[in-house]
């Protein structure tokens, strides 16, 4: 297959498992499985990973623009530290402050796996039987949502509620774990409103894929560079990730609106089954 169309077929089924709740790392995983050393990246698949990733930062950034917005607003403006009683007060003082200063505490546990756990994550990219049963493991999560406590309201988001989640978005870098169905599996538990928990989950994101991107630019990025990689279908493979996975964003936020988020159990069963059969 054409390398930049292999990129672009790559980076659709990114964008669209990045934010539905079926896995990206996992369908990446299977994808090197199905096509081998025919894989465009095959000689350095983490990297292509990490593109395709910054291609899917871009849609949650935009259809989160007036969250982010308010955020900077609730910063900069407003009474002080002092006059409204203390750090805490002063957070809860505004949604959208608490909101940041949760994805912010959410972030920590997720760094703390990710940086701690890296080597053991990496292992996980070459073989398939692992990415099975995780992703059967996401389909028993996505089936339990059916049965969800009622939404406490805005007070769900507790500092306890943000360090849970951020701690099984940190898990959910086993591939086959899906991020997106996890976190918003777990705020839903906590008792967050469907639309918050879709929310915190996208912005609890953004965080993580930035640090990785961050991280792995230093760590390989002048190696990388010079190493000759054709750029073009990973170009191919990053518009191809952004376009539509903003699409899969927006069709996920309503889906979980409505209380859909366990119908894509029945794609992920028989998935993994199909996986493990033809590459197990």
């Amino acid at each position: 297959m054409v390398e930049w169309l292999q990129a672009v077929l790559l980076g659709a089924i990114q964008g669209l498992t990045e934010f539905l709740p079926v896995s990206s790392s996992g369908h990446l995983v299977l994808s090197q499985a199905w096509l081998g050393d025919d894989f465009l990246a095959a000689s350095n698949p983490l990297f292509f990973d990490l593109v395709l990733h910054l291609g899917t930062l871009l849609p949650i950034l935009w259809f989160y623009r007036a969250d982010l917005a308010s955020v900077l607003a609730s910063v900069t403006t407003g009474p002080g530290i002092a006059a409204s009683g203390g750090p805490v007060a002063w957070l809860r003082s505004s949604p959208s402050r608490w909101l940041a200063a949760m994805v912010l505490l959410g972030s920590v546990p997720t760094a703390v796996i990710g940086l701690s756990l890296e080597e053991h994550f990496e292992e996980l990219f070459s073989s398939v039987l692992p990415v099975c049963i995780a992703l059967l493991a996401t389909a028993v999560l996505l089936i339990a949502t059916r049965w969800t406590p009622e939404p406490r309201g805005p007070a769900a988001l507790s500092w306890k509620a943000a360090l849970l989640i951020g701690l099984i978005q940190g898990v959910a870098i086993i591939p086959g774990i899906s991020r997106s169905g996890s976190t918003i599996a777990l705020a839903l538990f906590l008792g967050l409103e469907r639309d918050l928990a879709a929310r915190f989950s996208f912005l609890l994101s953004v965080p993580a894929i930035a640090g990785a991107i961050l991280i792995k630019g230093i760590k390989d990025g002048p190696e990388l560079i010079g190493s000759g990689i054709d750029w073009f279908p990973l170009l191919c493979g990053f518009l191809s990730a952004a376009v539509v996975g903003y699409l899969a964003l927006v069709l996920l936020v309503g889906i979980v609106k409505k209380g859909g988020l366990h119908r894509f159990a029945w794609y992920l069963v028989p998935a993994s089954l199909v996986a493990w059969l033809t590459l197990g």
